[in-house]
């Protein structure tokens, strides 16, 4: 084949993917799985396999609803950018100007060391800082130490949050960062906050502006931060895998009304077509059936690299996740492919970033495709999680990187 022509899918190939994941279901590590491959403007294949509730006998199908925790990140990101092409914030701001709770900041002297051992953050946090995770402040999970249990003493769930979004960003500026701002990634609340600030700027919920910026116009219905009861029969339950015995039910409850905290970076639930809308947009560089939200040149910017050497040099989540990877505005992206085989599979500029749940996404230029994985496999979320993972059980998650393998070498 002439190396200009565009590679097409061996279709036997390409079947493997059911009974791949299939496995993996059969032998009681995932309650079941959503796929969708499109490619080239078309749906190639999409799959609904297992249950979404096994003790309620109820199926996968392709429209079941999927709490997609950070996957939410580079939706709430587009927003942030949509303001700043508007010119009401700059990467290079201060996010003190809308958010006081976050100015004159203290930060570990030790990131693993007494919360109460600090120094003044020698400047002020960024949106750019935030947009890459480079703001210094954390999450409990990604956090060893004293100030991983403080996070969870202070601000509860990460993704299940009892707090005002007022509230809740006082208790935040309370706590101090773990490292300076700008110095290093490091995985954080930092899109929790870029949620807020939108809101602040637009004076509405981030939930509003999402739905009138975003899932409007793109024909996001089965996207929000809250299912109402309607829907809710839709909903995947979640499972964890304890070390030995059947998947456990360990589903958040749902709330009789839309909650007071809407996380912007890991609330939202959506479906493999919604999300797919979404994706299509970015692929798109902005623009999707008609409907453009961003600027090409915006979407550029997002997806590529902003890490340095020396920050790709660190670890995250007890990974060598940066080996293959980079990351930009709200988004992580393939800089080497070949090395990217060790934890799954892609063209070199590949972008998107996955949840906390095993859901996955990924736009691919090189190739004019979108793979979109949808699981509910639970992990821990709270402090030293990295450590609490450590000897667990294989979970379902391994067919992520299964299917990301199937659909390439099905590409040739």
């Amino acid at each position: 084949m002439d190396a200009a022509q565009p590679k097409e899918f061996n279709a036997a190939a390409l079947a493997q993917v059911a009974p791949a994941l299939q496995g993996i279901i059969d032998q009681g590590a995932l309650s079941g799985a959503v796929t969708l491959v499109w490619r080239k403007g078309e749906v190639i294949q999409t799959h609904a396999l297992g249950h979404r509730d096994i003790e309620g006998g109820q199926p996968m199908t392709r429209d079941t609803l999927f709490r997609i925790a950070s996957m939410t990140k580079p939706v709430t990101s587009i927003a942030v950018m949509m303001l700043i092409e508007e010119g009401k914030l700059k990467l290079d701001d201060p996010v003190s100007r809308w958010l006081p709770e976050l100015a004159n900041m203290q930060v570990l002297k030790d990131p693993t060391g007494p919360v109460d051992a600090t120094v003044p953050a020698a400047r002020e946090i960024t949106v750019e800082d935030l947009l890459t995770h480079r703001s210094g402040l954390a999450y409990g999970f990604t956090s060893m130490g004293p100030i991983a249990y403080a996070h969870e003493e202070k601000l509860g769930n990460a993704l299940a949050n009892p707090h005002s979004p007022d509230a809740w960003l006082k208790a935040l500026g309370e706590l101090p960062l773990t490292y300076q701002p700008g110095e290093r990634f490091h995985y954080s609340h930092a899109t929790d906050v870029l949620g807020f600030l939108v809101a602040r700027i637009e004076g509405k919920t981030i939930g509003e502006v999402l739905q009138a910026r975003i899932f409007g116009p793109l024909g996001m219905a089965d996207t929000s931060f809250w299912v109402p009861p309607e829907k809710r029969e839709r909903m995947a339950k979640l499972y964890q895998a304890p070390p030995e015995g059947a998947l456990k039910d360990v589903s958040f409850p749902h709330t009789p009304t839309p909650p007071a905290f809407e996380g912007g970076g890991g609330g939202l639930v959506s479906t493999a077509d919604d999300y797919l809308r979404f994706a299509r947009m970015m692929l798109g560089r902005g623009e999707v059936d008609g409907v453009r939200l961003v600027k090409p040149e915006t979407l550029e910017l997002m997806a590529a690299n902003r890490l340095t050497d020396e920050q790709r040099g660190h670890g995250f989540m007890g990974m060598p996740f940066w080996l293959s990877q980079g990351f930009g505005l709200g988004l992580s992206m393939i800089l080497d492919a070949e090395k990217h085989q060790w934890m799954g599979a892609g063209a070199e500029g590949a972008y998107g970033w996955p949840g906390a749940f095993g859901t996955w996404w990924q736009a691919d230029p090189a190739n004019d495709m979108i793979l979109i994985f949808l699981i509910q496999d639970s992990m821990p979320l709270g402090p030293e999680a990295v450590t609490a993972m450590q000897g667990q059980r294989p979970t379902g998650r391994i067919g992520g990187p299964m299917f990301q393998k199937i659909v390439y070498a099905a590409l040739g």
